[in-house]
């Protein structure tokens, strides 16, 4: 039980197997067999072509698990086998930068000066992180389309 007035956890999982991903796989892996098939294509261009694809299709199969977890005291991260934790009282502030891409990078700056860069796959979306982090009293710094 949590005492009165303490912020409530925030949670977030996914798993690596999504609709998005086996949808993206179907489609690319369609496209090389009909390019095979009715353009004459070379077999070996069209396995080196679904050759990039090979990541995505070990991440569908081995499926990891990745999220993280804010409570009163600890910010917890996981992806697959790989976990971190630090404890709220560390923690400076937040600093999330996004990227030409347009994905966003989050790290955690402490207070000894060092940086925590959490996994893109641990990551829910930003809005509600950054409202989460909030909540618990954090410091988020915003910076938008950085290099480094």
């Amino acid at each position: 039980m949590s005492p009165v007035g303490a912020e409530a956890a925030f949670r977030f999982h996914q798993r690596a197997r999504s609709a998005r991903l086996i949808v993206s796989l179907a489609v690319v892996y369609l496209v090389l067999i009909a390019a095979y098939l009715f353009l004459d294509a070379l077999w070996w261009l069209m396995v080196l072509l679904a050759l990039p694809t090979l990541p995505a299709l070990w991440e569908l199969i081995r499926n990891p698990d990745a999220g993280l977890e804010i409570d009163a005291t600890t910010f917890h991260w996981w992806r697959g086998r790989h976990r971190g934790e630090v404890a709220l009282s560390e923690i400076d502030h937040i600093r999330m930068d996004t990227r030409w891409d347009f994905s966003v990078r989050v790290r955690l700056m402490l207070k000894s000066g060092r940086r925590l860069q959490l996994p893109h796959e641990s990551l829910p979306p930003h809005g509600a992180l950054e409202t989460a982090l909030s909540a618990h009293g954090l410091k988020v710094e915003r910076h938008h389309f950085t290099v480094f």
